[in-house]
């Protein structure tokens, strides 16, 4: 690293540490622009990005039909709020609609996964009349109040001083226990068809068919957080669609806008129709560009056929990936946790050093792979051969 990026890099961390509230821990890089799967540092240092800012690039940086929606969106009109009707967020509910799970034909708009989670276990508390909420073991749905109250092990940071309702949580993919647990007292069970956080732990069908069952047989939600498996991710537009399930409710946020802060909610008509004017509230939810955003990924991974190189892609890992301190592979699609047999963040970094960037997750010994859904058989290559690579500089 030269003077001046090294001198770039410490400027700009200490800048953000003396006016923000530290979030994450930080990469020893600082972008200088990115393009296609690529960042590039600072100080030149080109880097393949298989992590996607947290599975938000689903079509990498700088694809030109998200570019040309968000540009043609922005010198038409910027902003209007929901107190009038729109064709393009008409057009993005239409496209949701159209490609989501069978049943869900409504659609809330909302700016991230944390709200379109807080604001799908309020409906079903409201629709049931219900306050005993079910999720699983592993789980992560956000950090606000109710949906850091349904994420595993939030004690050490949820903050207040109370939960908004009661909350148990089922060991995933033991069906034994979801018939055991789930019963007419309880509102709705949430849970991500592949957890993310956890390391992309991808749950079992049948264990995903059982919470289907229990919750219609006893007049509970099913809530399926999408918010990081969603959008194509998976292979198919919505992981539970390769269960052959559909949810009461489905949360959807991170690639939908392929950077654009966006989220929405996704659920039936009827469930839909318990909610009139100023139930739910938005300001900038469903905004203009938000939508013309969402148009144009759904749109781009329809046309250049995205789904399939997701599942093209994912066979190529399985197949070339299990090498140096990769053991096995869990997860679905380009939702991957790779299950290394030394720390994960000693292998993420040295893959940094050969230039690729992967994510760690809350299990200690799983780097996870949120590729963009463009990436390449070369790009795969390349981390085939880097994992391979680590072995022979450990020996």
């Amino acid at each position: 690293m030269n003077a001046v990026s090294e001198s770039s890099m410490r400027d700009a961390r200490a800048r953000e540490a003396a006016t923000t509230i530290p979030v994450y821990g930080q990469l020893p890089f600082v972008p200088d622009h990115t393009s296609g799967c690529e960042i590039v540092a600072n100080d030149g240092k080109r880097i393949l990005d298989l992590y996607g800012g947290h599975a938000v690039a689903a079509l990498g940086y700088g694809h030109p039909r998200l570019l040309a929606a968000i540009r043609e969106q922005s010198e038409t009109m910027l902003f209007q709020s929901n107190a009038v009707a729109l064709d393009v967020r008409a057009r993005a509910a239409e496209k949701l609609v159209e490609v989501a799970p069978d049943g869900l034909e409504s659609v809330f708009f909302v700016n991230s996964g944390a709200e379109a989670n807080e604001n799908a276990l309020r409906m079903a508390c409201a629709v049931t009349g219900r306050s005993r909420i079910l999720a699983i073991t592993g789980g992560f749905h956000g950090r606000t109040a109710a949906a850091g109250a349904v994420t595993w092990k939030s004690d050490r940071w949820y903050g207040f001083p109370q939960r908004p309702f009661d909350v148990d949580f089922i060991p995933r993919d033991d069906c034994d226990a979801a018939r055991a647990m789930i019963g007419p007292d309880v509102a709705a069970v949430i849970f991500e068809p592949v957890q993310g956080v956890a390391g992309a732990f991808d749950l079992a069908g049948d264990f995903v068919r059982a919470l289907r069952e229990q919750t219609a047989e006893h007049g509970a939600l099913l809530i399926a957080d999408e918010v990081q498996s969603g959008v194509g991710r998976c292979g198919h537009y919505y992981a539970i669609q390769a269960h052959g399930v559909s949810p009461d409710i489905l949360t959807s946020a991170k690639a939908l806008g392929g950077g654009i802060p966006c989220g929405a909610v996704l659920c039936r008509k009827d469930i839909a129709n318990r909610f009139g004017v100023g139930d739910l509230g938005t300001t900038f939810g469903g905004g203009p560009v938000a939508a013309g955003a969402i148009v144009a990924v759904l749109d781009t991974i329809e046309s250049e056929g995205l789904l399939q190189n997701v599942r093209d892609r994912e066979a190529q890992i399985r197949s070339s990936c299990v090498v140096g301190p990769v053991e096995n592979i869990q997860g679905m699609g380009l939702l991957l946790g790779l299950v290394c047999k030394q720390p994960a963040t000693a292998v993420r970094d040295a893959l940094l050093e050969h230039g690729i960037l992967a994510g760690t997750s809350a299990d200690p010994h799983v780097l996870r792979i949120l590729a963009p859904l463009v990436i390449t058989a070369e790009h795969v290559e390349k981390l085939a051969a880097a994992l391979a690579s680590i072995t022979c500089e450990q020996e």
